[in-house]
């Protein structure tokens, strides 16, 4: 069984889904030669800067149209849905900045063949976002995140002064809309059963066992992250 998914490192309910993801594949007892996971790029605001230019509780009082303490009280609710996976997810701290270089460093991991490596990274650059909100966007935090899955500094840094695996993540972004992807995280199974954003734990191990039992269902729509915002 192949699962891919479409997420993104400034998606909140990408993380939760990946962890809750990770978890139901844990608890049906299936392991690496059972199943096959693979993440692929969908940057939810790919002309943003480069510099940290806005607060969280700010972006999202004038994204919805919220009070300072309603956008609070909405980004503390999903800090909570969070933590209940057990991540210490800190989304009111996050540092908004452009992705592509975090999706670019994935791709590079995940070139060298080695999938241990290439989930790592991903747990470790969404912990740096969520967790100890760190600039994704500084080529220091991303040596150091590269450092951890054996990429030397000076390969990272003649990757990134390149263009390359930006073809890459913009591949993965086309195929998404060919889809009619419009909200991350995005996964199918198999090419054929789809879980529309972040399930529930439950809903994802139903939608895997139905998948196994090739029974051609899709799930509901759950939580997620498009380009207008999150819902």
């Amino acid at each position: 069984m192949k699962i891919t998914y479409w997420s993104d490192y400034a998606c909140p309910y990408c993380y939760i889904g990946e962890k809750r993801l990770e978890t139901a594949i844990e608890e049906l007892g299936l392991g690496v030669n059972d199943i096959e996971v693979e993440m692929k790029a969908f940057e939810l605001d790919p002309n943003a800067s480069y510099e940290v230019v806005s607060k969280t509780d700010e972006r999202f009082a004038v994204k919805y149209g919220l009070t300072l303490n309603a956008a609070r009280e909405r980004i503390e609710g999903i800090s909570l849905l969070g933590r209940r996976e057990g991540i210490d997810f800190r989304y009111a701290d996050t540092q908004y900045t452009n992705m592509l270089d975090a999706h670019r460093l994935t791709k590079l991991v995940a070139s060298k063949g080695n999938k241990e490596n290439t989930q790592k990274v991903i747990h470790l650059l969404f912990d740096a976002y969520f967790t100890k909100n760190l600039k994704l966007a500084d080529r220091s935090v991303l040596s150091d995140i590269a450092r951890q899955v054996g990429i030397e500094e000076d390969e990272l840094n003649k990757t990134l002064d390149s263009d390359d695996f930006i073809d890459d993540v913009r591949f993965d972004e086309n195929e998404a809309y060919k889809l009619g992807v419009h909200g991350v995280p995005y996964f199918v199974i198999d090419d054929k059963y789809v879980i529309g954003g972040c399930q529930t734990k439950s809903g994802i191990k139903q939608t895997i066992l139905k998948a196994l039992d090739e029974n051609n269902e899709s799930s509901e729509q759950g939580m997620t992250c498009g380009p207008d915002g999150c819902k």
